[in-house]
Order: structure tokens, then sequence, then C-alpha cells
């Protein structure tokens, strides 16, 4: 069974979870900060969306980070940083894209239910 959790677009989920694996998808609620106030609010959109899911940021198996600008890189790896489960650091890649509008960073996770 597919389970999915609406996103803020109707034709989006913010999560899916099938046989016990949730995939979820975050950006920053607010856009008007640097870099590493977006990742920051991205990673507590991540927490609340797994949480929905029934998983947390320790059962995380990997992460894609998008962000616009390589250049600024170190400002989101201190968000994550602060972040991540250091008892449970998932696999995590980091690539550089053009994302939509005032959006800095986006963050893909693949984690497991609890």
């Amino acid at each position: 069974m597919i389970k999915r959790f609406t996103g803020t677009v109707p034709t989006r989920s913010s999560a899916v979870a099938h046989d016990g694996i949730v995939y979820a998808v975050a950006t920053a609620k607010d856009k008007s900060g640097d870099l590493y106030a977006q990742t920051k609010d991205t990673l507590a959109q991540i927490d609340a969306t797994l949480a929905k899911a029934g998983s947390d940021k320790s059962q995380i198996l990997r992460t894609t980070v998008y962000i616009t600008d390589m250049s600024k890189k170190p400002e989101m790896d201190r968000a994550w940083d602060e972040w991540v489960d250091r008892a449970n650091p998932p696999q995590r890649a980091c690539i550089g894209v053009t994302l939509w509008d005032k959006d800095l960073v986006e963050i893909l996770v693949t984690a497991v239910q609890k």
C-alpha cells in the first residue's frame, strides 16, 4: 500500500511511504533568508514531514541536497552539521542547480519508518 502525504501544491506530495520506506522532499517556507537560513527552515520541514510519515532524521538512509550556488555550500553544510543526527549520519550528496523563484535549497530524503 502506498500512503501519500499532502504537500503545499495539490498535485505534489511532501512525502510518499511504501513498504516501510519514506521518500520526502522540502523547501523553505520562508524564502527571504540566505542559504543558511533557508537550509535550517528546509530541514525543519523535513523533520515535520518525517514525523507525519512515522520516521525521523535518525532513520534517514540517503539525502540529496540541491543548492543554487555551490560557492555558498559551506552555509548549507553549517546548517546541516547543526541538524544532522551525528549518531546516525545518512549518505548525502549536494548538487548545484537552478531552482524555482526564491528557493535557494531543496532537499530530498529517503528514510525508514519506525
